[in-house]
């Protein structure tokens, strides 16, 4: 009998990075009539005064654009899962421009919290601070020395590595690029898995057991929590893998926290070399929104350096959403530790509110 840790996952989530570059079934483009649409749902919204974080889609009308964002959601699911929408011109829109972001992703699904204060919109940015003590997140590694949380690290201006973020989809609208650096990394997950199986079959096998996370502080419970989950796992036939190895390696300096073996850590290793080896790169402009199915691709950026001197109203800036997506997998049951509701379809996802 073949168990589901040795089948290969088929379809087109599969994809190797060199022939996604210059494929053209995930870029979307808006057109002048889709702009001109968003800006009446815009002028719609703030002439009702409603605050961005409290719309829902009634307050943000939209006619013909919802067909464009229905087949970019498909792309997401039942394709690659990626899909990149161009051409928001972000400076016209003002003081509107979160209406319309968040509007867009009322449109594709329903953001959910990504802090444990009912975050909705988080903007990615070099914040030049100790992030972890101001938020109280601090955590101190079991040699003394200062472990960044997940959350520090992504607001910094230093490499992030191959990861996924704790909802169905990820959706970043770039406001402002960095002058070097901040390229966005894309890896499929489920070629990773296939290769990882080929080369590696004992290694992908240690992905379907389960690897202790730490909370890092970020959910109900404080840095003391940890919860055990595989990164690899199918049901029905379709994959998904969660995976961020600086939960893990945060959760080794957590006593209590059964320590990890040598293969575990070859396995994780494996991963990421094999996310290098077939990823492929991208560098997203003003008005580019990217979403990402986090079931099926694991998603990286390189450092990067803002001009010297900008203040932050000026360094590279990306306003990001996490979305439950009304057209989602099923997911396996012994994911629910972290998604809660593992049924397709389901609102689940984000940070539980205490």
């Amino acid at each position: 009998m073949v168990r589901e840790n040795q089948i290969p996952i088929e379809g087109a989530c599969a994809w190797l990075g060199a022939d996604m570059q210059d494929d053209p079934r995930w870029r979307f483009v808006l057109s002048s009539d889709d702009v001109a649409e968003l800006k009446a749902a815009c002028e719609s919204a703030l002439k009702s005064g409603i605050p961005w974080a409290r719309m829902t889609k009634a307050d943000f009308p939209l006619v013909n654009l919802p067909a464009k964002l229905a087949d970019m959601a498909e792309e997401l699911e039942q394709g690659s899962g990626l899909a990149n929408l161009s051409g928001l011109p972000v400076e016209a829109f003002g003081d509107g421009l979160r209406h319309v972001w968040y509007g867009i992703g009322l449109h594709m699904g329903q953001p959910v919290c990504q802090d444990s204060k009912g975050l909705l919109m988080r903007d990615i940015q070099d914040e030049s601070q100790d992030t972890d003590t101001i938020l109280g997140h601090k955590l101190t590694a079991r040699d003394g020395s200062t472990f960044k949380s997940s959350k520090a690290r992504t607001l910094s201006n230093n490499l992030l590595r191959f990861h996924t973020d704790r909802t169905d989809v990820v959706a970043l609208l770039c406001l402002r690029q960095a002058p070097i650096g901040g390229v966005s990394r894309i890896a499929s997950s489920a070629t990773v898995h296939n290769v990882m199986l080929q080369r590696h079959p004992e290694l992908a096998a240690l992905l379907y057991g389960p690897y202790h996370r730490s909370r890092l502080g970020e959910e109900r419970g404080g840095e003391a929590m940890s919860y055990a989950l595989p990164v690899f796992g199918q049901r029905d036939g379709r994959f998904t893998s969660h995976y961020s190895r600086t939960y893990v390696e945060a959760a080794q300096e957590m006593a209590g926290v059964p320590v990890m073996e040598a293969g575990h850590w070859q396995a994780l290793d494996m991963l990421n070399e094999l996310a290098d080896e077939l990823c492929m790169e991208m560098t997203m402009q003003a008005g580019d929104m990217q979403f990402i199915n986090n079931h099926v691709i694991y998603h990286a950026r390189t450092a990067y350096q803002d001009h010297p001197g900008n203040s932050i109203d000026q360094r590279r800036c990306l306003h990001r959403l996490w979305l439950s997506m009304p057209n989602s997998r099923h997911l396996p049951e012994d994911h629910a530790v972290l998604w809660q509701n593992v049924e397709a379809g389901a609102l689940r996802g984000g940070i539980v509110q205490g």
